[in-house]
């Protein structure tokens, strides 16, 4: 068996699946959903329209905002972040308009201008507006929490035969969402070449649909929803047909009649009939009948010519069922005596002296005896000491002069039972014994119970029935299912003759129930009880690496790691066993499962050598034992200390002023070194400087690290008279002080000359460089001419002619740049020898101008009742004074005119116009430089007005004419 190889597991990128939505096309939004778990498409589309794109304002409180919309799964980590262009203003995030506070569930960061709040565990009540508030700004963004979809019912396997329909049916937690199938890894989709698949949706049911199945479909099908799988088995089988009842041989005599009758397992098989290998045709006498599964051959008037072998062959199976019609004539006319004593002519050839007749129960029974004698004999039959007579009823005798029958309609258990037949005349008596067997199918199996469980089996076993139907037991089929299921899936299409089965090919972890069904001659009994729900779940392997960590003169401390096979039943603990070595008594150290993968052994003998072994425990039972390969000596083992220092601390470690100091030194040594701390060689005695050792390690902490804390920390473990130390070198920096004595040596044509010197603090480490900036004296605002200037001297150029400039330098060390400034004493001025500049005197134009009407008034026709306006536009300087007149007369303050001005254009408003304000209207715009005039004619047109008259000599349906203006139209 070849290990399989762990699958990889993908790490997928967290992408917003919101703004993916908003950048494609409508008729990709459904298989975007789908992809990322969204099933409520109704929803969607309603946030999508509300997200309305806005282009993004330039903010003074934040350099990057929250993105508009994040997309979470339920029980994820959410993360807001964004960055404000003051790292000391104070901000304040809102969860629909209510203040978050800090809290175990929201953690708030702050690392310079970035701020961020975290919800290290989502759920549906996340799913909400958030804001961030800086100063009088606000970022907006929503959150969309989704939730998984789970797997209500899973997958059932299907055990089928060529042919035959197969629906996979599961059913998730979510109506409507979407679900993915997929056969040995492959997709399945209506649009693949030749697809024979469909599918069906029906609310939270989802049905994977194969028409006819074939060899081809067999495999391991699955399903996958974002929030879960399931997977199924489908087995194909070709189709075997099984006999439920054969046909007999027939004695029939001359124009009575002959059925034959057989019954097949499949109702949906046809057949044909063969009467010494000549198809039989069908005619006035003979009939052929198909009826669920049973097959009829019907022969009325049977005639000598009926004779023979007849045969019936199913369709599409190597198959055939045969039997003999006999003939029975009226033989020759004899001639006898006036007396001849009775005589019953019955077939007596069989092992036994007893007749024995087999009925199938439910069946009838037609048993026709052939008697002679003269005078006619006179027939009785009786079943012990009960005669049977008369010719009506279930249980019958028909008589004739040669011919006498027994007739059973639908033959019962209770019918079984020796029977004789005599017959007498003067001459003498005749009798025969019969016995009539009644058979049927038998009774279900008992006891069906599971016995055993492995990773992918259960053996299961039973009881066989306690009537087998009067024939013996061929064997037995088996169906399973798993807990909650309602579909049965059959296990063996070939009957199963033991009564211990192992059933295979089952998931681990999932619970299924067994049925069984007994098969005898007669056919297939009724399904036995379910079995009590078993679950497959199989021992987990050894524990890995099992090794020794400790030992001393009574104690052996062991670790391990966890098997590399858990299965579905997981580890429930471990148990830890030892014995002497040379010896196979094995003592458990542990009453209680341990759960962790290390424990002490206590109390072993001194000086002994033991062997250890360990065991992992589940529902399943023991796994195989872990043990040591060699046994160990139980004693304490002097070890020289020894300090393993951390890479990182054997180098300078530089820390920064206020931050905490926190390491963690592991040591080893037998038995438990001391460890000491020393300080530049003194022991340490600083009480703001913390120290915790125990039997592994020491930790030196610092709460607020300062730059009285710099210098070379020295740890010593010791036992006895052995010793190891290491030296830690720590030294504390903060920012660096401003550089002094700034300075413009030269100025010459545009550039200018600086010179500094170096800062009296520079943060306990080295200066790594200068940031010089310049101001205009005009303008007074700083400009960063030159970064990481590493001497202290510089030369700016490009300067401006006529220009005063101001000039100051930050000192920089590996924390950043000195919180305060060098500025320069003296200012540079720019100029040039012999350049005047004399501006012109500056003469303001005139723009004073009459009015001008730049738009006219248009005439107009309105409708009386309806509100209306008439507009122009006018220029000038100064602004004119506007007049509106009708019919030359100044409209004053009256108010059903509203008069406006809006920069120019000029609107009178009329409120519900009637037929008298029809008329000229004009508007007349004056100042001091003259005055412009414009008009339009205004005229008002009454509803009833419009109704035009046909003229009388010809026949019109009359019309209504309405001229209708809007009030915001010209």
């Amino acid at each position: 068996l070849k290990k399989r190889e762990k699958k990889q597991v993908e790490v997928k990128e967290e992408v917003d699946v919101w703004e993916i939505l908003k950048a494609a096309k409508p008729c990709d939004y459904e298989k975007i959903a789908f992809e990322y778990g969204i099933t409520d498409l109704r929803g969607m589309l309603k946030r999508l329209k509300k997200m309305k794109k806005v282009e993004p304002k330039k903010s003074d409180a934040f350099l990057r905002k929250l993105d508009s919309a994040y997309s979470v799964d339920k029980g994820k980590k959410i993360q807001l972040s964004v960055e404000v262009a003051d790292p000391n203003a104070p901000i304040k995030w809102l969860k629909n308009g209510q203040e978050i506070k800090p809290s175990a569930k929201y953690v708030f960061e702050s690392v310079g201008n970035k701020r961020d709040t975290h919800d290290n565990k989502c759920n549906l009540s996340d799913d909400a507006a958030y804001e961030c508030v800086a100063g009088e700004e606000k970022s907006f963004t929503e959150v969309f929490v989704k939730p998984p979809v789970t797997i209500t019912k899973l997958l059932d396997d299907v055990h089928t035969v060529v042919g035959e329909r197969v629906e996979f049916e599961v059913e998730v937690s979510e109506e409507g969402a979407n679900v993915k199938w997929m056969k040995d890894g492959v997709e399945l989709t209506r649009d693949m070449a030749g697809s024979k698949y469909r599918f069906k949706k029906d609310g939270k049911r989802h049905i994977l649909i194969i028409n006819e199945a074939t060899k081809e479909d067999i495999g391991m099908y699955h399903v996958f929803t974002n929030g879960g799988e399931s997977k199924a088995e489908l087995e194909v089988e070709d189709k075997e047909l099984q006999v439920l009842q054969s046909i007999a041989d027939l004695t029939v005599k001359s124009t009575e009649q002959a059925v034959f009758k057989c019954e097949v397992s499949d109702e949906k098989v046809t057949g044909k009939w063969f009467k010494d290998g000549v198809e039989v045709r069908p005619s006035d006498r003979v009939k052929m009948t198909h009826v669920g599964r049973t097959h009829k051959l019907t022969i009325d008037d049977v005639k000598p010519s009926d004779a023979g072998d007849y045969t019936f062959v199913p369709d599409g199976y190597a198959l055939s069922l045969s039997a003999k019609l006999n003939f029975l004539g009226e033989g020759t006319i004899r001639v006898a005596p006036t007396t001849n004593p009775p005589k019953i002519h019955l077939d007596t050839s069989g092992a036994s002296s007893k007749n024995v007749i087999t009925v199938v129960a439910g069946n009838k029974l037609r048993l026709d005896v052939e008697i002679s004698g003269e005078p006619a004999p006179t027939v009785c039959w009786m079943r012990g000491d009960k005669v049977r007579t008369g010719p009506e009823g279930r249980v019958r005798v028909e008589t004739r002069k040669t011919l006498s029958s027994f007739v059973i309609e639908g033959a019962m258990k209770e019918d079984e039972g020796a029977y004789s037949l005599t017959v007498t005349n003067p001459a003498g008596e005749d009798k025969a014994e019969l016995f009539v067997k009644i058979v049927d199918v038998p009774n279900p199996p008992e006891n069906v119970k599971c016995t055993s469980v492995g990773e992918d089996c259960a053996t299961v076993t039973w009881d066989p029935p306690a009537f087998d139907g009067g024939v013996p037991i061929k064997g037995y089929l088996m169906e399973r299912k798993k807990v909650g299921s309602s579909r049965w899936t059959k296990l063996n299409f070939d009957v199963y003759e033991s009564t211990t089965y192992e059933a295979k090919k089952m998931i681990e972890g999932v619970l299924y129930e067994m049925r069984v069904y007994a098969v005898n001659g007669i056919g297939v009994s009724q399904p036995s009880a379910n079995s009590k729900p078993f679950m497959p779940i199989a021992p987990t392997s050894e524990p890995i690496r099992l090794t020794v960590e400790d030992v001393t003169d009574t104690t052996c401390t062991l670790k391990w790691r966890p098997p590399e096979k858990v299965g579905a039943g997981g580890i429930n603990g471990y148990i830890l066993e030892y014995c002497k070595a040379g010896s196979e008594e094995w003592v458990q150290a542990n009453q209680d499962l341990v759960e962790r993968t290390q424990y002490k052994v206590k109390d072993l003998p001194v000086g002994e050598k033991m062997l250890f072994r360990v065991v992992a425990i589940n529902i399943a039972g023991r796994s195989p034992p872990a043990t040591l390969p060699q046994a160990v000596t139980i004693r304490e083992i002097m070890e020289h200390p020894k300090i393993r220092l951390p890479r990182h601390l054997r180098t300078k470690l530089l820390v920064v002023v206020g931050e905490k100091v926190n390491l963690v030194i592991p040591f080893q040594g037998k038995p438990r070194p001391v460890a000491t701390w020393f300080k530049d060689g003194a022991p340490l005695e600083d009480r703001s400087v913390g120290t915790r050792t125990s039997e592994v390690d020491t930790i030196l902490f610092i709460r607020s690290a300062e730059r009285s804390h710099s210098g070379t920390y020295t740890l010593s473990v010791q036992i006895e008279n052995m010793l190891d130390s290491a030296d830690i070198r720590i030294q504390v920096i903060d920012k660096p002080g401003p550089p002094t004595d700034v300075q413009i040596t030269e100025v010459w044509g545009l550039n200018v000359s600086l010179e500094w010197k170096l800062p009296k603090d520079d943060g306990n480490c080295e200066i790594i460089g200068y940031t010089i900036e310049k101001s205009d004296m005009k303008t007074r605002e700083w400009f960063t001419t030159y970064e990481h200037n590493r001497r202290p001297s510089c030369t700016v150029s490009d300067l401006v002619i006529g220009n005063e400039y101001s000039f100051r330098v930050f000192s920089e060390n590996i924390c950043g740049l000195s919180d305060e400034a060098g500025v320069s004493r003296n200012t540079a001025v720019i100029s040039k020898t012999g350049l005047a500049y004399n501006p012109l005197p500056f003469k303001e134009k005139d723009v004073s101008s009459s009015p001008k009407f730049t738009a006219p008034l248009v005439d107009r026709s309105v409708v009386a009742g309806y509100a209306t306006a008439i507009s122009c536009a006018v220029r000038g300087h100064p602004k004119p004074k506007i007049i509106w007149m009708k019919n030359s007369m100044v409209i004053g303050e009256d108010p059903k005119y509203l008069m406006q001005n809006k920069q120019g254009v000029l609107t009178l408003n009329i409120r519900k116009p009637c037929l008298f304000d029809s008329g000229r209207y004009s508007c007349r715009a004056v100042n001091d430089l003259g005055q412009d005039e414009v008009d339009c004619l205004n005229t008002h047109t009454d509803l009833a007005d419009t109704c035009l008259t046909s003229p009388q000599t010809h026949t019109q349906t009359p019309q209504i004419r309405v001229s209708l203006a809007s009030p915001t139209r010209d």
